[in-house]
């Protein structure tokens, strides 16, 4: 069988300027310092990054976008993008690297000026197949979060009104509430928005909203019989046992919550994310 002809081309390294260099940058980090930067420069928390990251589809908590800043670990591409555009970073790559410390402030607004001058003139700018623009939608979200740990007071007043694009709320939900703890790890991290249908009774193992001796708690719910000490309490003057009502956290290292029927207990509604 005869050989096909292979062609090879000689690559001459001396050709190439080696300016970026991935491991010293990681050591030094580059990324991680201008997020941080970023963040301050609009006055933003890490818990405000986080709800806006959610926004773009992200859901990740304060610690792990500590951890990009401090360098203890890096966004993938995905998360990356959401970062810029959730810290409005309208820069190419290249900002992201130490060669762009070679322009300070007054250079960075120049180049900044002419991209714009280049995109106002309709010459160079990318235009896209298909555009849209997302409807958003105003949802109410409690000021006070809902316990995944120790129980906070939730206050059906406390409640504050904010917009988010219509594919991110589901479509039964009524109101938003924040998580705070972590017992329901790895499901529903602390500082995530729960999305809330309202409803007054739940089936064992749904994820629900209760109110538990003036406490908040967001748990999975389920029933058990009671013990023979508290089956009197249990027990209706027809002479009918009822279950007893269990919250049981995803997170081990927390005990389920037996209900007593001498406490106040509620349901809220129905976890729908």
């Amino acid at each position: 069988m005869k050989k096909a002809n292979r062609s090879s081309k000689i690559i001459n390294f001396k050709d190439f300027n080696a300016g970026y260099n991935a491991v010293s940058e990681r050591e030094d980090n580059i990324i991680g310092k201008k997020i941080a930067d970023f963040r301050a420069a609009n006055k933003m928390s890490l818990t405000d990054l986080r709800i806006l990251l959610e926004i773009y589809g992200i859901s990740i908590t304060n610690a792990s976008i500590s951890k990009w800043e401090t360098g203890a670990s890096v966004p993938n591409i995905y998360q990356f993008i959401a970062v810029m555009q959730a810290l409005g970073i309208d820069e190419n790559i290249s900002f992201f690297t130490r060669a762009a410390a070679h322009l300070n402030p007054e250079g960075l607004r120049k180049l900044r000026e002419y991209r714009d001058d280049l995109i106002a003139t309709g010459k160079y700018r990318v235009v896209a197949r298909h555009s849209y623009e997302e409807e958003c939608i105003d949802m109410p979200i409690s000021t006070l979060s809902v316990s995944a740990g120790t129980g906070t007071f939730l206050n059906e007043e406390n409640f504050e009104t904010i917009s988010f694009p219509k594919s991110a709320v589901p479509d039964r939900a009524d109101f938003g509430v924040r998580v705070c703890g972590d017992s329901m790890e790895p499901v529903y991290h602390d500082g995530q928005i729960a999305w809330i249908q309202e409803c007054s009774e739940l089936s064992p193992g749904e994820v629900g909203i209760f109110m538990y001796d003036g406490d908040g708690y967001i748990k999975m719910y389920d029933e058990q019989e009671p013990c023979e000490a508290e089956r009197y309490d249990f027990t209706d003057s027809d002479g009918t046992l009822h279950m007893q009502s269990v919250l049981i956290s995803y997170n081990k290292k927390y005990e389920p919550k037996l209900v007593s029927p001498l406490v106040r207990f509620s349901i809220v509604g129905r976890v729908l994310n």
